[in-house]
């Protein structure tokens, strides 16, 4: 017999729902945002500065892109979100099917899929940083900028 799955805690759940909210602002707010034409840039229309990396290397950093290519990406522009970013264009979509995963989490109090969230999140942010620093990787290697 299958031990039942432990409701997670009231603070737990929280956390889920606004990191469901915080993931539709970033969508929202890329959906806002113009993207820039250079492929890059797009987050200083946010008041940012512009890439210190890139500024002082002349090369783009694993993240340059990323807003660019969200802000194509929800405007259904999948070539130029690739162009400016491959990670944000896999990304977008992935944050798309993240809030409902996140909100269904919340209110049933068990991540749905999962026994417990260590192993969903885990996965997540390596499988982030695996894929921006080998898109920046192939960038590197085919000469781009």
């Amino acid at each position: 017999m299958a031990t039942p799955q432990p409701k997670l805690g009231r603070p737990t759940r929280w956390a889920l729902a606004l990191g469901a909210l915080g993931v539709a602002g970033v969508l929202a707010t890329a959906r806002w945002l113009e993207p820039d034409p250079r492929g890059y840039g797009t987050h200083v229309r946010l008041g940012l500065p512009p890439c210190s990396f890139l500024a002082v290397t002349g090369t783009r950093c694993p993240s340059c892109g990323m807003t660019t290519a969200f802000a194509c990406a929800v405007r259904g522009r999948l070539g130029a979100a690739w162009r400016a970013n491959p990670a944000g264009t896999l990304l977008a979509p992935t944050c798309a099917l993240l809030v409902p995963w996140l909100l269904a989490a919340a209110i049933a109090g068990r991540p749905w899929g999962f026994r417990t969230l260590d192993l969903p999140l885990t996965v997540l942010v390596v499988a982030t940083v695996a894929l921006c620093l080998l898109a920046w990787t192939v960038r590197l290697l085919l000469g781009g900028r």
